[in-house]
């Protein structure tokens, strides 16, 4: 018999032992195991720790496109799931599954719930966190939108560009903190000015390793080179921290073809005309014969 047969069978007993097991994968691939039990219980190579306190509120599902929902209430602690780590973003579209399980026989379980986390509310030394079903992917607006700039992202699939090349990318430790969301790493000549600018910092070492800012821009003061978010750090790295910055991007076709070689695979229309075409009128002395407007 399967495990959800197994399962089924053991509820059809009436004397049932069960609890929920949840499983949460961050983007950054660290795993995390919790159950309502009161001892530890361990499947799929996950241990799902009994200490968190973690409890869930009711299932809301259906059969048809309408999204699942719930939520997942827990204690903070440093073995868990950390205020700091939530103040990150570090669990922010993590991914969730919940079983339910026979705590006797952790063979007989039931998966019924996948999906991720949304909205995280702290208070109180504890957290709420909203999870959302599979189907809530199909609530956001999908399509393409005609526009001079491109749709692309910097180094993504459609983009092709390859970050890792040489004269894209600088990692360099940060030798000074100024006000928010304002860091010095060492004078870099060989990066032009604003070489960096509307491009992404990302933190490589340290306690905030893995959060993303995007830089404002970014200006060689003396033998420093200052680059400004937009947004600081959800947890700002220390000096000594390293950060690795990319190429910025403003999305524009020019850019595309001088700065990074890739007009082929720009994904935006330059030639499109703009609003002020609907107030244009005929001039003596210029060709008006409907002809294209850009050459």
């Amino acid at each position: 018999m399967s495990a959800r047969g197994d399962l089924l069978a053991h509820l059809a007993t009436g004397a049932s032992f069960v609890c929920q097991c949840w499983a949460v994968t961050r983007r950054d691939g660290v795993v995390l195991g919790f159950t309502d039990h009161d001892l530890d219980l361990a499947f799929e190579g996950i241990v799902f720790r009994a200490a968190s306190g973690m409890t869930a509120r009711a299932l809301q599902t259906g059969t048809g496109l309408a999204v699942d929902n719930s939520e997942a209430v827990g204690a903070l602690s440093d073995a868990s799931v950390s205020e700091a780590d939530l103040m990150a973003g570090r669990f922010d579209g993590a991914e969730v599954q919940n079983w339910i399980v026979n705590w006797q026989d952790v063979s007989q379980r039931l998966l019924q719930f996948r999906g991720t986390f949304g909205e995280v509310v702290r208070a109180g030394g504890a957290f709420r966190a909203e999870l959302r079903g599979l189907s809530e992917g199909l609530n956001q607006v999908q399509g393409l939108a005609y526009q001079r700039t491109c749709a692309a992202v910097l180094g993504d699939a459609r983009c092709g560009v390859e970050l890792d090349r040489g004269g894209l990318a600088l990692a360099a430790p940060i030798v000074a903190r100024g006000e928010t969301g304002v860091y010095h790493i060492a004078a870099v000549a060989e990066f032009a000015e604003g070489w960096f600018q509307r491009g992404r910092a990302v933190v490589t070492s340290g306690d905030a390793a893995g959060l993303v800012g995007l830089v404002k821009f970014d200006q060689t003061e003396g033998v420093q080179r200052r680059f400004d978010l937009w947004v600081d750090f959800a947890r700002a790295p220390a000096v000594g921290d390293v950060i690795r910055l990319e190429a910025g991007c403003d999305k524009l076709a020019a850019t595309c073809r001088a700065k990074f070689a890739n007009f082929a695979n720009f994904r935006g229309f330059p030639h499109i005309p703009g609003e002020d075409w609907m107030t244009s009128y005929p001039v003596s002395g210029k060709l008006n014969d409907g002809g294209r407007l850009s050459k």
